[in-house]
């Protein structure tokens, strides 16, 4: 195909991606996501498009540039970094043209400065070391072992079984084991060592010379050559001024060692590219764990095991006994600190005192032995709890981040480990992930072993029953899908659109032959978005105390989406219960008391108790969708409205008593409003059912009184300290007082949400 040819069918296939993203027609939304995933498998089969591809694309990036077309720059951004990542032979000129487009986002607000400021410093790294994002992925993503780059990531998929059909569950195993079964590890060194060389060789690198070479090679040679290709490659990246002529002569060594000197000079200049097209380096999928999600603790042993494996780790049936001293090497240097008691004036300080001393030193061990008189107390405040990745503002919001791997929370400890939780459900296994997240963050609490060291990535695909799809209840079951979709919009073309898919994947017969070449659209869109999803959404997790008995302790659970409430039919005994009042008539639902701290956009406190007769209500976390389909003309219908999402949105459905000559007639009206807390109680003899998050397994019956709140952070708000006072029994010292923290559980999408 001519370079014209090629460069009119890429531009065809970029439009289709744009028109899908500014049209809501419905012959284009039946093949949302398809438009992408086809336009990098042109890339893949045929690497010699990707230069013409980056320059569309760059073309596009300033067109929409110019015309403030903001809603098609995040996700031509994506796709963009996406090709470069896989691509060879990309010249100078097109990443300094790419970073300087990035650089120029930068004066744009959240997200467009958030997705830039990452894309940017990818590319810095990618301009000065061609080839380092491709081997830092694969070295991450399969967990080969370098100590050059020993980080690691891994893919927790979790599938509710009593959510999702056994044919999707089989579908989507078969699948990822089809895939993984031809990325073992030789393969991926092979991977590596291809693309490191053929990325800063270019056309001096001869790739199917090289690729043969590497197959035939033993498995200890191959691992010689990673080693010496990762170890060029890293230290070249780690130079403040990277010398790119030294870099380019190590690699010439490396190659020359592998095809012969003699060999590799008669190679790189009898090769013809016209005959001898240049072989496709295949970026491997991540490693991914398929789970069904039978237990409570299922996710924080999961996490466990994936720091420690099987071999050093036996789980037992107490929980709270496991053994996690492996975890903690450096506990001591967290353990406590000594209260100052300097002057605070810079002069007086000795020599030296502003440097910290080695962890192993004597000088260490001796600041852990002597009391010198101060206070113990623990080093990092409560908020060092929450790591940077889960970290962010009140409310929905997107704060900039730091690579998921990278970071210390304490000295001396590293956070190399990333897990990307990854769930398929509706709602219903939100609330479960909410619930697991929660006891999460509360055993950190006690033990604080995995935070140090692991970064938690969040990530959602929204799956249905098939029975569910046609029904009214598709829409109940997937509003926070619907509400990511609305803030993203691109999560709504690649995620959102990939439920019919699956249920066709499972409809198809299996293929056990795992020796072919697959091509898995799902897959591929999965590790597409656990890559490039790193904008989180936050959301507020509820918490709800039960009363079945007022003189008793409450039941305590949360919720993330809904809490749905019913009056029950069944009557409470009439003891220790106020009286009906003379003349008031028995009519439908049931006399609720509700308090509730109304929403202000002042944000002060305002109380407001009532007593009125409802029938039931639904205290929603997501806003309403009725504004979708508003906005600017630039900005397409799918963009998430800028509203406050700190509140409760409670709907009453009210019983309104009319009288007339026929008599006395009862109706029902839908009262709303905002809140933060409420607290509501049944007045007459009428028991309520909570339903949580539209679970049928999370349902509470038999409630006189509930009370739902933000849930805090754990340890957060008020500190108490105890001061020795001489050996004199004396009162406690309490502390500061800080309002609570609230406990806000991050879903990654490719922006955030897009105002």
């Amino acid at each position: 195909m001519e370079s014209s040819d090629v460069e009119l069918d890429l531009q065809r296939s970029v439009q289709a991606v744009l028109r899908e993203l500014s049209s809501q027609a419905p012959a284009l939304q039946n093949n949302q996501g398809m438009w992408r995933w086809s336009l990098h498998k042109k890339v893949e089969r045929d690497p010699g498009k990707s230069p013409v591809l980056v320059r569309i694309l760059l073309r596009e990036l300033e067109k929409a540039e110019s015309e403030d077309l903001r809603h098609v720059i995040i996700p031509l951004l994506h796709t963009l970094l996406y090709v470069l990542t896989k691509a060879t032979g990309i010249t100078e000129e097109l990443y300094r043209r790419t970073y300087n487009f990035c650089t120029r986002l930068l004066t744009l607000p959240a997200p467009y400065c958030t997705v830039a400021l990452d894309c940017a410093i990818r590319l810095k790294t990618e301009t000065a070391v061609p080839g380092t994002l491709y081997q830092r992925l694969v070295i991450a993503e399969q967990n080969l072992t370098s100590e050059m780059y020993p980080y690691q990531e891994r893919v927790f998929l979790f599938v509710d079984p009593e959510l999702v059909s056994p044919s999707v569950c089989s579908a989507l195993l078969l699948e990822i084991q089809a895939a993984q079964a031809q990325q073992t590890p030789e393969a991926c060194m092979r991977h590596v060592v291809s693309h490191a060389l053929q990325a800063v060789l270019g056309d001096a690198c001869h790739a199917s010379a090289l690729q043969r070479k590497l197959k035939a090679s033993p498995r200890h040679a191959l691992e010689r050559y990673f080693h010496a290709v990762v170890a060029a490659v890293e230290q070249m990246a780690g130079e403040p001024n990277p010398n790119r002529e030294g870099h380019l002569e190590r690699l010439e060594e490396i190659y020359c060692s592998l095809l012969g000197p003699a060999a590799a000079a008669t190679e790189s200049c009898c090769g013809d590219p016209l005959q001898d097209p240049q072989p496709s380096i295949p970026l491997p999928s991540p490693h991914i764990t398929f789970h069904l999600w039978t237990d409570e603790e299922q996710l924080w042993k999961e996490l466990v095991l994936f720091l420690r494996p099987r071999s050093r780790l036996r789980l037992s049936a107490d929980l709270e006994a496991l053994d996690l001293q492996g975890l903690w090497p450096d506990r001591e240097l967290a353990r406590a600190s000594l209260l100052s008691t300097d002057s605070g004036i810079e002069r007086d300080l000795p020599a030296g005192a502003d440097e910290l001393p080695v962890p192993s030193s004597p000088e260490m061990e001796r600041a852990g032995l002597q009391r010198k008189g101060g206070i113990k107390k623990r080093m990092w405040p409560p908020d060092i709890l929450m790591p940077a990745c889960w970290d962010g503002p009140q409310g929905l919001h997107r704060r900039t981040g730091m690579p998921s791997g990278d970071g210390e929370l304490l000295p001396g400890v590293s956070r190399l480990h990333t897990a990307r939780v990854l769930v398929l459900g509706d709602d219903r296994m939100l609330g479960r992930l909410a619930q697991a997240y929660h006891s999460l963050r509360k055993r950190e609490t006690q033990k604080f072993c995995l935070t140090p060291r692991l970064s938690l990535q969040l990530y959602y695909i929204p799956v249905l029953a098939p029975e569910e799809l046609p029904s009214c209840r598709h829409s109940e079951l997937r509003e926070l899908a619907t509400f990511l979709g609305r803030a993203d919009p691109w999560y709504q073309s690649t995620v959102n659109t990939l439920c019919p898919a699956i249920h066709k994947l499972a409809e198809m017969p299996p293929s056990l032959d795992t020796s072919r070449t697959v091509d898995p659209f799902i897959l591929d869109v999965i590790t597409y978005y656990v890559r490039m999803g790193t904008q989180p959404i936050y959301f507020q997790i509820y918490t709800v105390k039960i009363f079945r008995d007022l003189s008793q302790d409450p039941a305590e659970d949360i919720f993330l989406t809904e809490l749905k409430v019913k009056i029950q039919d069944s009557k409470f005994p009439k003891d220790g219960f106020a009286p009906r009042r003379k003349g008031a008539a028995e009519g439908p639902g049931a006399e609720l008391s509700i308090c509730y701290q109304k929403a202000l956009l002042s944000h002060r406190a305002q109380e407001v108790s009532s007593s009125l007769r409802a029938t039931g209500l639904v205290l929603k976390a997501l806003p309403a969708s009725d504004t979708e389909g508003s906005g600017p003309t630039h900005a397409p219908p799918s963009a998430a409205p800028v509203i406050d999402h700190r509140y409760l949105n409670v709907n009453v459905m009210e019983v309104v008593k009319s009288s007339n000559l026929a008599g006395r007639s009862f109706s029902t009206v839908m009262n709303t409003f905002r809140t933060a807390t409420i607290q509501i109680q049944s007045q007459d003899q009428r028991l309520l059912t909570l339903l949580l998050d539209k679970d049928s397994r999370r349902t509470y019956r038999d409630v006189v009184r509930f009370e739902v709140a933000p849930c805090p952070e754990p340890c957060s708000g008020m500190h108490k300290s105890k001061a020795p006072w001489l050996g004199s029994p004396q009162p406690e010292v309490e502390g500061t007082k800080a309002k609570p923290k609230p406990l806000l559980m991050p879903i990654n999408t490719f922006s955030g949400i897009v105002q």
